[in-house]
C-alpha cells in the first residue's frame, strides 16, 4: 500500500442555522492530522469566536452520511453540524 503524500487532511465544516448564527460563519475550512476525527474537527470549531455554545455531541454527517464524532476523516470531507430544529 502507498505511503500518504501528506500528514494533513483538509475538510470543511458546514454550519446552519443556530451554529452558522453563533460564530457568524456558514462554513470554515480545518486542516487536521492524518487519522483525525470528526471530533477533532469539532474541537477545532470550538476554538472559534461562539464555537464553545456547540454541544458536546451534536448531530453530525460526513459526505451526507450520518457519523459519530469517532468517524475518521480523509481529504476533502465536508462535515455538517446540525443542529435540534423545532417545529411544529
Amino acid at each position: 500500500m502507498p505511503a500518504p503524500s501528506t500528514q494533513i487532511v483538509n475538510v470543511r465544516v458546514l454550519l446552519f442555522a443556530s451554529y452558522a448564527d453563533r460564530l457568524g460563519l456558514e462554513s470554515v475550512r480545518v486542516a487536521l492530522p492524518l487519522l483525525a476525527t470528526v471530533g477533532d474537527a469539532l474541537d477545532h470549531v470550538r476554538t472559534l469566536p461562539g464555537g464553545d455554545q456547540i454541544p458536546p455531541r451534536p448531530l453530525c454527517a460526513v459526505n451526507l452520511v450520518h457519523a459519530g464524532l469517532e468517524t475518521r476523516l480523509a481529504e476533502g470531507d465536508e462535515i455538517a453540524l446540525l443542529p435540534p430544529l423545532a417545529g411544529g
